[in-house]
């Protein structure tokens, strides 16, 4: 452990792969591709991040080409501003960016202008089950399933 971080700040970090160890084993990226695949197919649809509550990008897929990567970026402090808020709609000048809030930490779609975002949202309504870490059981109960 790093000189002056404490014992909870490290269990904070985790990496992607850790996350999948502790997600169901469908969240590989072929099947992440596949659970997005609605809400990709969405017209306006340009992208979709998705951050780890600690700002770590977990996952991104890009329909368009962006101006710039989104790993580029430091998003922990937005991340952390926005923290308590369940979804945010920002609309700029070419476009717009919906956030959701997930178990795991957000979803960020990057949408035109004239995106449907009642659709997005819908969608966003329906993948939100599916974006919870897996349960881990402990003691017996793991290995007497029905």
């Amino acid at each position: 452990m790093p000189t002056g971080q404490s014992n909870a700040d490290s269990q904070l970090k985790w990496t992607f792969y850790e996350y999948v160890d502790v997600w169901d084993k469908n969240f590989v990226e072929g099947d992440m591709k596949e659970l997005f695949k609605d809400l990709l197919s969405v017209e306006g649809i340009k992208g979709i991040v998705l951050f780890s509550s600690q700002g770590e990008m977990l996952f991104k897929t890009f329909l368009s080409a962006i101006p710039e990567d989104p790993e580029t970026r430091d998003w922990v402090l937005f991340l952390d501003s926005i923290s308590k808020v369940r979804e945010s709609d920002l609309i700029f000048e070419d476009g717009r960016m919906y956030i959701r809030k997930t178990e795991l930490g957000f979803l960020v779609i990057l949408m035109s202008s004239s995106a449907p975002v009642a659709l997005v949202r819908l969608n966003c309504d329906v993948l939100l089950p599916s974006l919870k870490p897996a349960k881990t059981s402990k003691g017996l109960g793991r290995f007497f399933k029905r």
